[in-house]
């Protein structure tokens, strides 16, 4: 069985005396972790990646990254990168709509929200193409791991381009399991972990509207902040969400009460056809203000997110693999919290190593799981609460719409800032 090169003996140089670092996963998590493993100055790094390339699409997520996050990429040296790639979410509004009226009232806002709205692909881009060559390894899937009997070290067994039967392994000290809502690590360690129906779906779509200048001046007339507002529209039963994107994008998404469909392997996303479309078409122009129906109907290729989370886990070391991102905690994503969490994972991470050094291993991941554990646990419940508040999912009947009769406490309660730990600094 071939050997990797991270497997080469250790002569007592300076950077073979460094933590041999294994990251499961080259998404956002995988690679913000190299990034913090690379500056801790403590470990050499190895990202395995089953996929032959992360690139994104033309019409794949937008996201929104926190002002936490935002110092986290700037201690790596990419914020500027960011800020070139991304526009301002200073101001997050909630606003309740009368569908048989087709007008709205705001009910809560929060003008100091300092988000940064991007592409996911941007972001990923700007991560991977900032490390070292040799650092990722795409095409490469850990398929199995194995304890050293000292418990000291690792092995993982790696197969290059799909072949299980071409296989090598790979010895480190510890693995960073950073391989997804799905993830095989997580599964291997809490048997029978179930992720969670939401009780609702997401249509999502990214509009370009370079070619189509009208459909953003009839947003803007209804969305005045667009451009620089996270804005919410609530009404019986159902949610959307819009923002733009840098490229002249707009960023949608609309949450639909529905039974849990029926999905292939593991994905969540679910591509609709023409009749479908159809139907959602004839919705949207029922749910929402003319403008936003518009938009939702001119945007080529919506597709459908089913909406799952888990529950938080107990623990996320377990000795020499320590969780982190959508591995260590699946959330829904009404706080925005799955990139953000996932950036800030990787900064304590690495901020723990640096602090403990590379002869202390266990209390650096000890420190870690200290730190992040109830943080993302508080964080995931909350997100968890919000989307069931916003699809009314909390009131009887269910889907009911009580916002006409809310208490200031209530509208208070659906901005993120309530949320614990909400702009959290590691």
């Amino acid at each position: 069985m071939e050997r990797d090169s991270m497997d080469s003996p250790r002569r007592g140089g300076r950077s073979e005396q460094k933590l041999r670092a294994i990251i499961v996963g080259g998404s956002i998590a995988g690679l913000s972790c190299a990034h913090a493993l690379l500056k801790s100055g403590v470990c050499r790094v190895m990202v395995l990646e089953k996929a032959r390339a992360l690139t994104g699409s033309s019409h794949g997520a937008g996201l929104g990254v926190d002002a936490a996050a935002c110092e986290a990429l700037e201690d790596w040296g990419l914020r500027d990168k960011l800020f070139l790639k991304s526009k301002p979410l200073d101001r997050e509004e909630n606003r309740a709509i009368d569908t048989e009226r087709k007008v709205f009232i705001t009910l809560a806002s929060d003008a100091e929200y300092r988000h940064r709205a991007a592409q996911w692909s941007e972001l990923h881009r700007i991560l991977r193409d900032s490390l070292p060559p040799g650092i990722v390894h795409f095409d490469h899937e850990a398929i199995s791991f194995e304890e050293n009997a000292d418990g000291r070290g690792i092995k993982v067994t790696v197969a290059e381009g799909g072949n299980t039967q071409s296989v090598k392994e790979v010895e480190g000290d510890f693995i960073v399991a950073a391989d997804g809502s799905m993830s095989r690590t997580r599964q291997y360690y809490v048997p029978g972990d179930k992720r969670r129906y939401a009780g609702y779906c997401a249509w999502r779509g990214v509009f370009d509207y370079t070619n189509e200048p009208e459909i953003h001046e009839s947003i803007r007339s209804i969305y005045p902040d667009i451009g620089h507002c996270l804005y919410f529209d609530i009404s019986r039963g159902t949610h959307a969400v819009l923002y733009e994107l840098p490229g002249k994008r707009l960023n949608w998404l609309w949450y639909v009460n529905q039974p849990e469909p029926v999905l292939k392997g593991n994905s969540v996303t679910v591509h609709p056809d023409e009749d479908v479309i159809a139907r959602m078409h004839e919705a949207a122009d029922r749910s929402w203000v003319p403008a936003l129906a518009q938009l939702i109907k001119a945007t080529p290729q919506p597709f459908i997110n089913a909406i799952f989370d888990r529950n938080p886990l107990k623990q996320l070391v377990f000795k020499r693999v320590v969780l982190v991102g959508e591995a260590a905690h699946p959330t829904t994503p009404h706080g925005l919290r799955s990139t953000n969490m996932s950036i800030l994972d990787a900064q304590s991470l690495g901020k723990s190593l640096a602090k403990w050094g590379r002869d202390n291993l266990d209390s650096a991941l000890g420190e870690y799981e200290m730190r992040r554990l109830n943080a993302t646990s508080q964080q995931l419940l909350f997100s968890r609460h919000l989307g069931s508040l916003k699809q009314g999912l909390l009131f009887e009947p269910k889907g009911s719409f009580p916002w006409h009769t809310a208490d200031e406490g209530m509208v208070e309660g659906l901005l993120q800032r309530n949320m614990n730990f909400f702009q959290w600094r590691c």
